[in-house]
């Protein structure tokens, strides 16, 4: 296991490498490249907005750009005492940066007398928020189900999370062991990378998923932006989608893709597949003869790992969790819902030198093996989704923030070893957040009034029915229900030579907003 103290950690030398960088960007970010009052996390890129205005010296393209996809990582049980947390005797120290600035966390009474914990409606279980050492990095998974989530908001009180999304499991004392531990949270001292980033780059504060629920409507927003046109190829527990209201459907929940030869395994619902109508931001950038490509773990079923397992069934060993994870997950992988990018058998490309472009057999889909082998080859895609192996993705109960780190950090230190880092920005971000505890609640800005699933201001009720804006379906269909949102609060990171350093941003902004950018 590295730990924060170990002189040769990537996690540590990520503090020290390259500090021009540091200096470089925090001068393009005030001294007039940049606007210092930019929205936007990159300086002066606001998603979804016109390029700054013309400089002297104007910046190059950001290109390419790389977007680390995570699994299930909440925002305040992440940063909650940032920048300075404890250090308790015997436990490694993380010193933060002089000026390091603060966010939104978990300060005051939020720590000591928690709505969760003097709402008596969480029963034994009521707790205030409590740290979780690097010895509990293993925890169980927390509900995170898109009706579940709005009851433990409360219509905006936030103070029954024990009660309905708290999920208890084995690796330490006390209220690890119960529901209690959706109030857990971790500092510097186990997410110990992303701290480092936070510090030396730019992040958000006030990121969050475009919905309500789990990682496939969190995936699917990314690239589209748009849950509603779904298509039901196979059904027989229908929990995972609602009536729109208009004679369609809409995504809440985790449903495997249709096609996808791993679907039907039993882990990846081979009982529920769908297929999503509409465009994606894939479609959109092969329209436009621009390379990208989605890298997931464990894409390529020709390979077999050390421990003999191939095909949809390879798994990896964490020492973290003690257990195996299998490497991919297909309900983790949004391209692979639409039928114009999916690659349902996952064929291999044609060659290295083919990644990233359209009309190869790949149809941009690939293992993240295939990421590593076609930058070194000098054929890096201008636009790369990278998701990890289950092991590495940070999903809680079968991954954990250690696993998760290191991938992150092999990800970053490879590409700033690039000639071509000089234009590149990874921007890190999460499907969702687990369901774990955060204080932190978005204004309802997409309302939906499904009597079935929604429930944060009321049965059937998301919203106030003729004044939240309802988000309009495919094809013009009208505003749709099974979109509540913006959903749960997760970290939201910019690590380039273009970041501001040491840069909060305070601009509430969703997952769809990385397709703005893009576009």
């Amino acid at each position: 296991m590295v730990c924060a103290s170990d002189s040769d950690s990537p996690w540590r030398r990520i503090s020290s490498r390259k500090s021009s960088w540091l200096t470089r960007s925090s001068r393009w970010a005030t001294g007039g490249r940049t606007s210092r009052s930019s929205p936007s996390p990159l300086a002066g890129w606001a998603p979804g907005s016109s390029p700054p205005p013309a400089a002297p010296r104007p910046p190059p393209p950001i290109t390419p750009l790389s977007v680390i996809f995570g699994d299930n990582i909440p925002f305040a049980p992440s940063f909650a005492p940032s920048p300075v947390p404890p250090t308790p005797p015997g436990e490694p120290r993380f010193p933060a940066a002089p000026g390091t600035p603060q966010v939104n966390g978990l300060t005051g009474s939020l720590l000591t007398n928690n709505p969760n914990f003097t709402n008596h409606a969480n029963g034994a279980v009521a707790s205030n928020p409590f740290r979780l050492d690097r010895t509990q990095a293993a925890t169980s998974d927390q509900a995170h189900d898109y009706t579940l989530e709005q009851l433990a908001y409360d219509n905006g009180a936030a103070d029954l999370f024990p009660h309905y999304t708290g999920r208890g499991g084995p690796g330490g004392p006390g209220g690890f062991y119960t529901p209690a531990l959706v109030m857990g949270y971790y500092d510097g001292n186990t997410v110990t990378a992303l701290w480092n980033y936070a510090q030396h780059f730019a992040m958000s504060d006030d990121a969050y998923s475009d919905q309500y629920g789990p990682s496939t409507p969190g995936a699917i927003n990314l690239v589209s932006g748009q849950t509603n046109g779904l298509v039901v190829v196979k059904s027989i527990d229908s929990s995972g989608y609602v009536s729109d209201g208009r004679g369609g459907a809409t995504l809440v929940s985790d449903i495997a893709p249709a096609g996808d030869v791993c679907s039907d395994s039993i882990f990846n619902y081979s009982t529920d597949q769908v297929r999503f109508t509409g465009k994606n931001i894939g479609d959109l950038l092969a329209a436009a003869g621009v390379s990208w490509g989605w890298f997931q773990g464990g894409f390529d079923l020709t390979a077999t790992n050390p421990n003999g397992m191939g095909g949809c069934e390879r798994s990896t060993f964490s020492s973290v969790t003690h257990l195996p994870a299998r490497d991919y997950i297909a309900h983790h992988e949004p391209f692979q819902y639409y039928p114009s990018t999916a690659n349902p058998r996952h064929a291999r490309p044609s060659s290295v030198a083919a990644i990233g472009t359209t009309g190869d057999s790949a149809n941009h889909q690939y293992d993240v093996r295939d990421f590593f082998a076609a930058v070194k080859a000098g054929a890096f895609p201008a636009v790369s989704f990278l998701k990890a192996s289950g092991l590495q993705d940070g999903h809680a109960g079968y991954s954990d923030p250690l696993d998760e780190q290191t991938f992150v950090v092999q990800v970053i230190n490879f590409l700033e070893q690039r000639p071509e880092w000089s234009g590149t920005a990874v921007i890190v971000l999460y499907d969702d957040s687990d369901g774990w505890y955060d204080h932190q609640m978005a204004p309802v800005t997409n309302a939906s009034f499904n009597a079935r699933v929604d429930r944060l201001n009321g049965p059937g009720v998301c919203g106030i029915k003729g004044t939240t804006p309802q988000l309009d379906g495919v094809a013009g269909k009208g505003p749709v229900d099974g979109r509540c949102g913006p959903g749960t609060r997760q970290p939201f990171l910019v690590i380039s030579p273009w970041a501001k350093g040491k840069h909060v941003d305070h601009t509430r902004i969703t997952q769809e907003y990385v397709t703005r950018f893009i576009e």
